[in-house]
């Protein structure tokens, strides 16, 4: 693997699930008028790509039941625009940051990590990256919080966009992918949060089209076979996410990683909480 990508995953990423782990964001967009909170993630995470048909979002996004994106795209843009997601969701991202944060938020350190940050979130091709480049379309914000929330999302759509081109390599489908990541930490399908609220029935038939590929064994556990898969799925997409930190400097990714650890201390006990 790609030690230097893991390390910044593991730092950035904190950052970049605010929008799905803090209250703040789900209040600033229930304030469009959404009662739904699956309704806010699609609204939040889609609006970069405009009134796209639902087929696009079910493409893109990747790893969502059959049907389950079209239940709230385009609905969704009947309660709101586009650009009026994006702003609420900054908003409620960038309230989160400042509680749990604090006074980080005003250091010279957070104002040059944001834009060492920035600078790698802003630096990759997006050749094929169809998330991270409707993302990268959109205005860099001018509040350092919200340049720091701007440039994690960056980040991790530039990661999710190479994620999915490592699992269709490997042949793996969305809803396969929850489960050989579930088993892969050794929680059963079932109880896994993305894919728990399957019927049981439709749940059944992805595990066992995955044992019928010898990816999962008898014992309900990934087989060696399921286990290099994921592994090279993991290594692969480590690899497919250095490019943004390649402009930046060994000096310069020690200061960034020196800021961020401590952000991502806090982060992660907030959501753990």
């Amino acid at each position: 693997m790609n030690s230097m990508a893991r390390r910044m995953f593991e730092l950035v990423e904190p950052i970049g699930v605010i929008p799905y782990a803090a209250d703040e964001p789900n209040e600033a967009m229930f304030a469009l008028g959404f009662t739904s909170y699956w309704d806010t993630y699609f609204a939040g995470r889609a609006a970069p790509l405009g009134l796209v048909p639902a087929e696009v979002v079910d493409a893109l996004f990747y790893n969502f039941a059959p049907g389950e994106v079209a239940r709230h795209i385009p609905k969704v843009w009947d309660t709101t625009t586009p650009e009026a997601a994006i702003a609420a969701r900054q908003m409620g991202c960038v309230k989160a940051l400042r509680r749990i944060l604090g006074d980080h938020v005003d250091s010279p350190a957070f104002a040059r990590a944001a834009e060492l940050l920035l600078r790698a979130a802003t630096s990759a091709p997006f050749e094929g990256r169809p998330m991270y480049a409707a993302l990268r379309a959109i205005p860099i914000p001018d509040d350092v919080v919200a340049r720091l929330f701007h440039a994690a999302s960056l980040l991790r759509e530039h990661r999710g966009d190479g994620h999915i081109a490592a699992l269709m390599i490997e042949g793996v489908g969305g809803l396969e992918a929850h489960v050989l990541y579930a088993l892969g930490v050794d929680m059963p399908a079932e109880k896994f949060g993305r894919i728990h609220h399957l019927p049981p029935a439709q749940l059944a038939a992805v595990i066992d089209g995955m044992r019928a590929r010898n990816l999962i064994g008898d014992d309900g556990c990934l087989s060696e076979t399921g286990r290099a898969v994921r592994q090279r799925v993991e290594a692969l997409t480590d690899d497919l996410a250095a490019k943004p930190y390649e402009s930046l400097g060994p000096d310069e990714l020690d200061e960034l990683v020196t800021t961020l650890e401590p952000l991502a201390t806090l982060l992660r006990a907030d959501q753990n909480r």
